[in-house]
């Protein structure tokens, strides 16, 4: 009797215990999605194509908007004889096409080790025999000090950077 009722209730007992472990790590694994569903970029910035609304689904690797970060930069294509004039550090002015009232500092921050056609998915190639000298284009980096208020800047718009060489 009273025994075998003990062991009932024991029994009983390890069996919600389990029930009770089960449901924790079911709570934990839909934490574990629920934290899926949130997508955060990379850093901090304007969205500027939205590719897809609220309650779709989404596959990884999937593009779902275009992102322009809040730092700017330029990038200026030089020619790699005048490479040797330009350090990271350099002060530069650029002039804005979109602000033509306003000129904005900055500096130079890297220069690229190699030409912007090496990078090229299908670099030009020079027919067989055929030696015709090319002045590459470098990409150098300038980045702006600050913006001047009101002036709206996105990437692929026109500035004209200009390098202090002194």
């Amino acid at each position: 009797g009273a025994r075998a009722q003990l062991e009932a209730a024991h029994a009983a007992v390890a069996g919600a215990r389990a029930r009770v472990a089960s449901a924790r790590a079911q709570v934990a694994a839909a934490r574990l999605d629920l934290s899926y569903t949130t997508v955060r970029a990379a850093e901090a910035g304007h969205v500027t194509k939205k590719l897809v609304a609220i309650g779709n689904y989404v596959s990884p690797g999937q593009e779902l908007m275009a992102l322009v970060p809040l730092t700017m930069w330029v990038t200026a294509n030089l020619k790699e004889t005048d490479l040797y004039l330009i350090h990271p550090g350099q002060r530069a002015s650029i002039h804005i096409d979109a602000c033509p009232n306003a000129t904005v500092h900055g500096k130079v921050q890297s220069i690229q080790r190699g030409s912007g056609v090496a990078f090229d998915l299908l670099p030009p190639q020079n027919a067989t025999g055929n030696y015709v000298k090319v002045v590459q284009r470098v990409p150098v980096r300038i980045t702006f000090d600050a913006l001047p208020s009101g002036c709206v800047l996105g990437p692929g718009m026109s500035v004209e950077p200009e390098i202090r060489i002194n």
